[in-house]
């Protein structure tokens, strides 16, 4: 096995959101060069065990990263998952991300979405809110992904509704419409539409329920997983980079490798999720 020194980026992921904090790793172990074009990956095993996931956890987000275009996959002898160079949507009219921008969306999320869950869950709520916040769940879980994220918005919103204040209302809309043309940028993955169904049951659990504490804890941690695909994608802030290249130095890629093992070193852990 190398030297986990030799790869600053890929550290343990928090259990909460597995699936998506892998993600994120790699794509910043690419987008800092530690991983170059052209270069394979370490094993399965060695990765794996670097992140702190089972490897059934780490080929979901191999999988989702190849069908992205991100990773390809060569089998035979001289095989393994091997970097495309590509981190991003190839879309070149849509104009450059700002990190920074990226950035506030996500820490101003962090501070309104949660409130406003919290804030529903200490509502007295009509059976018409009711009846609407579970027509609102099951239109996002029932959507195709081509129109999971508006129907995603509109979950959250109705969550802020419920609050019965206008002005967190608002700036949770300000807040998802700035998220979502951000989203609009990355892969929709459907392993991380799967975990974002399950954290909108728990937010919309917490909220009918009067727990107003789960509430909060469910719609942040919903938004860590999302925090962790923008952040991938779309890239950190200057100086952090230019940090983690420091840190990187020359060394660029993994060491050759053998091909990806098939047998898996365990089932994969509970994983958070953030589809929007």
């Amino acid at each position: 096995m190398s030297d986990p020194v030799q790869h600053p980026l890929i550290r343990p992921v928090r259990q909460g959101n597995a699936f998506e904090e892998a993600v994120e790793r790699i794509l910043d172990s690419i987008r800092l060069g530690l991983f170059r074009r052209g270069e394979r990956l370490p094993p399965e095993r060695e990765t794996a065990a670097l992140l702190g996931i089972s490897r059934a956890t780490l080929r979901e987000a191999l999988r989702e990263l190849q069908a992205a275009g991100v990773l390809e996959v060569v089998r035979g002898r001289y095989g393994g998952t091997f970097v495309t160079g590509r981190t991003a949507l190839p879309d070149e009219d849509l104009p450059r991300v700002d990190p920074a921008e990226v950035e506030d969306v996500i820490v101003f999320r962090a501070v309104v979405e949660p409130a406003a869950a919290e804030l529903a869950a200490r509502a007295a709520l009509s059976a018409a809110a009711r009846s609407h916040l579970r027509a609102c769940l099951r239109q996002v879980e029932e959507s195709p992904p081509e129109d999971y994220r508006p129907a995603d918005a509109r979950f959250h919103i109705a969550v802020a509704e419920l609050g019965g204040c206008p002005s967190l209302v608002r700036a949770v809309a300000e807040v998802r419409s700035r998220a979502s043309d951000l989203l609009d940028r990355i892969p929709v993955l459907p392993v991380n539409l799967e975990h974002s169904d399950r954290q909108h049951r728990e937010m919309a659990d917490a909220v009918l329920t009067g727990d107003a504490p789960a509430a909060r804890a469910a719609a942040l941690a919903h938004l860590e997983g999302t925090a962790a695909l923008l952040r991938g994608f779309l890239g950190h802030g200057a100086g952090e980079a230019a940090s983690a290249r420091g840190e990187a130095g020359d060394r660029g890629g993994a060491e050759a490798g053998t091909r990806p093992e098939d047998a898996d070193g365990g089932p994969a852990e509970g994983r958070g999720g953030a589809g929007a």
